[in-house]
């Protein structure tokens, strides 16, 4: 990919996800891919999903129920990465040539998600992801549904470092909104401390943003 393509893709991906005027939108987008990586993490690990709520405020719930701690766990884990991972995987299927793949992967998703979505505005939030995806499916050229999927990648991954920021203020500067966080709800199912939790979402971001780098490097050097 050219310097001056990347420089674009970089630059619409940050008016997406940077200013408030755009992440009033996007930030619903961004919280239910959240919520569905709690959904498919507990579904993996033997949970059943009873259902999914998305809010005006970019607050979200996905519950499940199950047996053992275990399957609780790794679901309460795959909320905040679960935007940088669908990224970092978005941006890989680009540059290993698979957009079309990608595309359709998350057409199918967003559209069993409507099985699972609970309230209204999440339903409004899931039809309107699916008309996107349909009209760069059925209207868009490969390369132009190559440029949306990059720009929709880096923009994940900068909403979840986003998400991330916004939940360890949380912990710091608005402790009476704890509940709300699913590092503070990991450790009180575990006992382990919050901030072991804050540190392992960062981590998984971390090696998502690493791993779309490194994508993206491979690619060049072909």
């Amino acid at each position: 990919m050219p310097p001056t393509v990347l420089a674009v893709v970089l630059v619409a991906a940050a008016l997406v996800s940077v200013p408030n005027a755009t992440w009033r939108y996007f930030g619903l987008f961004t919280t239910l891919v959240h919520e569905l990586g709690h959904a498919v993490a507990g579904v993996l690990t033997g949970r059943t999903v009873r259902g999914i709520r998305i809010r005006r405020n970019h607050s979200g719930e996905a519950l499940s129920s199950g047996r053992g701690t275990a399957s609780a766990v790794v679901s309460g884990v795959f909320g905040y990465p679960a935007p940088a991972i669908v990224g970092a995987a978005q941006l890989w299927s680009v540059f290993a040539g698979y957009p079309s793949l990608a595309l359709f992967a998350g057409g199918v998703v967003l559209v069993v998600t409507l099985l699972v979505i609970r309230n209204l505005f999440g339903v409004l939030v899931v039809l309107a992801s699916i008309a996107a995806s349909a009209a760069l499916w059925f209207f868009a050229t490969p390369e132009w549904q190559s440029y949306a999927l990059l720009v929709l990648g880096v923009a994940l991954l900068v909403g979840s470092v986003r998400a991330l920021v916004g939940v360890a203020s949380v912990h710091v500067r608005h402790r009476s909104r704890l509940s709300s966080s699913d590092a503070y709800l990991l450790a009180r199912r575990t006992g382990v401390p919050s901030a072991a939790w804050l540190v392992l979402f960062a981590l998984i971001i971390g090696a998502s943003c690493v791993f779309a780098v490194a994508s993206y490097l491979g690619s060049a050097a072909v």
